[in-house]
């Protein structure tokens, strides 16, 4: 209990450091100015496009769960996504994570641990296609520096961050391959270590380890391989395209290229476990607005907000109509990825 506390509250001392920064020196009369001049028909839109990431998740999730079962239904992939980024939104630590999975597997009856693994391969190629087209930004930079407002500092930061991203995705590929290829010494290493352990927890936990690294069996296809990474890079030009939509709806008019360093950072930002992804997010929206795209401070805090605002509500609002219809609660949900974890 101690050690929750602890954690609960460095959690919520960086979610207020980080929205400290968003706000300081906002003048609100100037924001809701910016969001009384919001192109109502464009901002409709946006509410319905909130879920085009939803979809776009689900079809790639496919390439991976092919390797255990091939006839997982699109309409639970889709539901498993929606309930996972629900419990994001609504509770600290990214839980959410968990719970996606491990929904799936009970809905498709899956083995825990491959559904388990199937997120892990998601994360690091969402790392690789994001650090991919910002290179391809920076690479870029000559043709469109007169456009942007950033400066060397600027540019500097943004390649740190695309190191670090790169490096943190390299790492995880590198871990999952030796885990995959040097199956057998893992697991003799594992049994090792649950020695101390009651045969029955060992047991389950050496089970549920063994069913995860079968899930890496993916990185032998090669067709799979290439289609997940064609896939990858639909969803996040789809998630580019839902940001170049919304800020149409506010004025901002900026080519649609251009917002890849936006994009990029709100994947930093989001990346923090706070709850419901408040702060880092808002934080890092702001910064990209205002380094990047040269957007007044008190308009990218309200298109921040916004933005921000639709993702939670849609989001939820399909997540927790799922959930109602199926007789379940979001402690439910908590409780279950609190065990997955485990």
């Amino acid at each position: 209990m101690r050690k929750r506390w602890i954690r609960f509250s460095l959690i919520i001392l960086v979610t207020a450091v980080f929205l400290f920064f968003f706000f300081r020196s906002v003048d609100w009369e100037e924001v809701y100015r910016y969001l009384r001049q919001v192109n109502t028909s464009i901002f409709i839109l946006t509410v319905f496009l909130a879920p085009l990431h939803l979809i776009t998740r689900a079809w790639r999730w496919r390439y991976l769960l092919d390797q255990e079962k091939k006839d997982v239904k699109f309409v639970n992939m889709f539901a498993a996504n929606a309930v996972g980024f629900a419990v994001n939104f609504s509770l600290p630590g990214r839980v959410g994570e968990v719970i996606k999975p491990l929904y799936l597997a009970r809905k498709e009856n899956i083995k825990t641990g491959f559904a388990l693994s199937t997120v892990l391969v998601e994360r690091i190629f969402d790392m690789f296609t994001m650090c991919f087209l910002l290179v391809v930004f920076l690479l870029a930079r000559p043709l469109y520096s007169s456009k942007l407002q950033a400066g060397a500092k600027d540019y500097s930061d943004l390649y740190l961050w695309g190191i670090v991203g790169a490096a943190i995705a390299s790492g995880l590929l590198i871990f999952s391959l030796c885990l995959y290829f040097f199956r057998a010494r893992t697991l003799g290493f594992l049994s090792f270590l649950l020695r101390p352990l009651p045969p029955k927890i060992s047991q389950k936990v050496l089970s549920i380890s063994e069913e995860f690294i079968a899930g890496l069996k993916f990185f032998r296809s090669l067709r799979s391989l290439l289609m997940y990474i064609l896939f990858s890079f639909i969803v996040w030009l789809g998630i580019i395209f839902y940001y170049w939509v919304f800020f149409h709806a506010f004025g901002v008019s900026v080519a649609y290229f251009l917002l890849i360093p936006y994009v990029f950072l709100t994947g930093v930002g989001a990346s923090i476990p706070s709850p419901g992804m408040v702060g880092g997010f808002h934080y890092f929206s702001k910064l990209g607005m205002t380094t990047f795209l040269g957007v007044d401070p008190n308009l990218a805090v309200g298109v921040t907000i916004l933005v921000h605002a639709v993702q939670v509500v849609v989001t939820c609002c399909l997540g927790y109509a799922i959930l109602w219809k199926e007789g379940l609660t979001i402690f439910q949900l908590k409780k279950l990825g609190e065990v997955g974890a485990k």
